[in-house]
C-alpha cells in the first residue's frame, strides 16, 4: 500500500488505469456502443472518462472509503483485510458514481429506453458483477505489485544513496 502522498498518486493512477480501460470496453461491449460510435469518439471518451474516474476516485470515493474502513470492526493487523475491505468499498462507491457518468455518455450517444432509474439500477448490477472480482484479482493485485516492486525499491534505493 502506499507509504506518502507521491505513492499514493501513482497507486491511483494505476488503479484508475487499468479499471478504466476494462470497465470503459466492458461497458462498450455490453451496451453495443463500440458500434455506433467512431475510433475518434471511444479515445476522446476514454481519455475523458479517465480523467472523471480519477477526480471522482481521489477526492470523493478515496476519502470517503477510507474514513468507512477505518470505522470498519476487523483486525486491521491483517493486510488482506485491509485489501477486501478497502477494495470493497472503493468498487462499491466508483461503481455507483462512474454508472451515473455512463448512463448519461449512453444518453448522449444512443439515448435511453426506458426510465433512468431502471437502467441505472441495471447498470450498476452489470458493472459490479465485472468491477469487484476485476479488483481484487486482477487490477488490485497487479498495481500492489508495481508498486512494491518498482516504485517503493526505488524510492528506498534513492534513500538509501542519499545516506551515503
Amino acid at each position: 500500500m502506499p507509504n506518502n502522498k507521491k505513492e499514493g498518486i501513482l497507486f491511483g493512477l494505476m488503479m484508475v488505469f487499468g479499471m478504466a480501460a476494462v470497465m470503459y470496453s466492458y461497458n462498450l461491449v455490453v451496451e453495443g456502443l463500440w458500434v455506433t460510435m467512431s475510433s475518434t469518439e471511444i479515445v476522446i471518451n476514454f481519455l475523458i472518462t479517465m480523467i472523471i474516474a480519477f477526480i471522482i476516485e481521489s477526492f470523493v470515493i478515496g476519502p470517503i472509503a477510507t474514513g468507512v474502513v477505518s470505522k470498519l470492526p476487523y483486525d486491521k493487523s491483517k493486510n488482506w483485510k485491509n485489501i477486501i475491505a478497502m477494495s470493497t468499498c472503493m468498487v462499491t462507491g466508483m461503481v455507483l458514481s462512474m454508472s451515473v457518468y455512463g448512463l448519461v455518455l449512453k444518453g448522449m450517444s444512443t439515448g435511453i429506453e426506458g426510465s433512468s432509474l431502471s437502467n441505472y439500477i441495471r447498470l450498476i448490477g452489470q458493472n459490479f458483477i465485472m468491477a469487484y472480482p476485476l479488483q481484487l484479482l486482477i487490477v488490485g493485485p497487479i498495481a500492489r505489485w508495481v508498486l512494491t516492486t518498482f516504485i517503493q525499491n526505488r524510492n528506498q534505493t534513492d534513500i538509501t544513496f542519499s545516506k551515503s
